[in-house]
């Protein structure tokens, strides 16, 4: 996989950025959140992260980034971005995220048929 994925859906930024987070939220080791910080009236960006619990205690991993910008007339333009992770699993992380982003571009475009 390339270091970006772009393409363009239906629905507002705010829209798409809930499925994301929602698709992200029934894989359980994955999670896709708003950075507000990171984001304006335009654009939105997402963090996806990898996230393990033990006990108390939870770590997230940064996988990549999701930006999200309005293109005009309900339509939102994607760009999915990898961030390899130095991390011990980088294979298997790598792996999962590159996975989530196919099938958040299937799950989203096949709305839009």
């Amino acid at each position: 996989m390339g270091d970006t994925v772009t393409f363009t859906v239906s629905g507002s930024p705010q829209v798409v950025s809930r499925a994301i987070e929602e698709y992200a939220r029934t894989q359980g080791s994955l999670s896709a959140i708003v950075v507000p910080w990171e984001s304006d009236d335009v654009t939105l960006s997402m963090a996806v992260t990898a996230v393990k619990t033990d006990g108390w205690a939870i770590e997230h991993t940064n996988l990549g980034t999701i930006r999200l910008t309005a293109a005009g007339e309900e339509r939102t333009s994607v760009a999915i971005a990898a961030e390899p992770p130095d991390h011990p699993d980088q294979q298997k992380l790598t792996a999962a995220f590159e996975k989530f982003t196919r099938q958040i571009e299937s799950r989203l475009q096949a709305v839009e048929r």
